[in-house]
């Protein structure tokens, strides 16, 4: 009987380690590299008409190996900073390469993933004063021309799934706080959202989430991350106190780094893996890889 017992206690203690080893707390040495033995996603450029600024626009537009137009997909809207453009992520982050590697695993649902320029006005390059008061305000203005123009077009060119809990939003810095504010602010269109580092430009905590209760029954997942050493950290920190007081679930997660893409490509490392799937809400108190001494946490 005791040797029953003991086996029995075995067993449950290499199921507790094998319920440990799924929460992963950050990318693995490689997880940015490209590996040539694995299927690769494809990157077009397309262009887009936008009736919000006046011109045609540009973004990139990546899907997940396998891609038929015979299925339909999820998408993630991918979002830049303020110096950057529709190939940011690309130059710097290598998205392509993370979003390979992870669908290799089968961590990641097959998605389409849009890059787009999200400095709505007519020379939307990033070029002499990127804080001049007019290429600022384009940031804001991108909402307009994201919902009404872009994703419209993407929805009309490509086979996607059309409802809230098919789509997704993020970025970095600047492109963190239109994430934010985007999503946050549009719950009828995203479920999905998450700041990498988000910049001054994310609204208050109270505009942001002014009925916590419409939130939490609407929200799959909001995603708060940022670099222990960035400056920007306070404008996360403060939605983050905000939803702990409102008891709104969501993740936030610091790592070590300060404001640039070895932070920003863990962001989407970790995020991504949650997309499009079922989310276990006990759990996200968890994902962070230094210790969170906030109350509640």
């Amino acid at each position: 009987m005791r040797k029953v017992i003991a086996t029995a206690s075995m067993l449950f203690m290499c199921n507790l380690i094998v319920v440990a080893q799924k929460i992963e707390k950050e990318g693995p040495k490689g997880f940015d590299q490209e590996r040539a033995a694995i299927a690769h996603g494809k990157i077009d450029t397309i262009s887009y008409d936008s009736k919000t600024v006046g011109t045609t626009r540009k973004a990139l537009v990546y899907t997940t190996p396998g891609f038929s137009k015979s299925k339909k997909y999820p998408v993630l809207y991918l979002l830049h900073g303020i110096g950057g453009d529709e190939k940011e992520w690309l130059k710097g982050g290598s998205p392509q390469i993370i979003l390979d590697n992870l669908f290799a695993e089968g961590k990641i649902k097959p998605m389409i993933v849009v890059m787009p320029n999200g400095r709505a006005i007519k020379d939307d390059r990033a070029t002499g004063n990127i804080m001049a008061p007019d290429k600022v305000q384009g940031f804001a203005t991108f909402e307009r021309d994201l919902l009404d123009d872009l994703i419209p077009f993407i929805e009309k060119t490509y086979p996607t799934l059309t409802d809230r809990e098919n789509r997704a939003i993020a970025g970095l810095s600047m492109g963190g706080g239109q994430s934010l504010n985007f999503g946050l602010g549009n719950l009828d269109k995203f479920a999905w959202v998450g700041g990498f580092s988000s910049a001054p430009n994310t609204k208050m905590p109270e505009v942001l989430v002014p009925n916590p209760e419409e939130t939490k029954k609407k929200l799959n997942l909001l995603w708060i991350s940022c670099g222990d050493k960035d400056n920007l950290i306070t404008y996360g920190k403060r939605l983050h106190d905000y939803l702990l007081e409102n008891n709104v679930p969501h993740v936030y997660y610091l790592e070590p780094g300060g404001h640039d893409f070895k932070v920003w490509k863990n962001g989407l490392y970790m995020y991504s893996q949650f997309l499009f799937k079922p989310v276990d809400i006990s759990s996200l108190n968890k994902y962070t890889i230094l210790d969170n001494t906030s109350k509640g946490e």
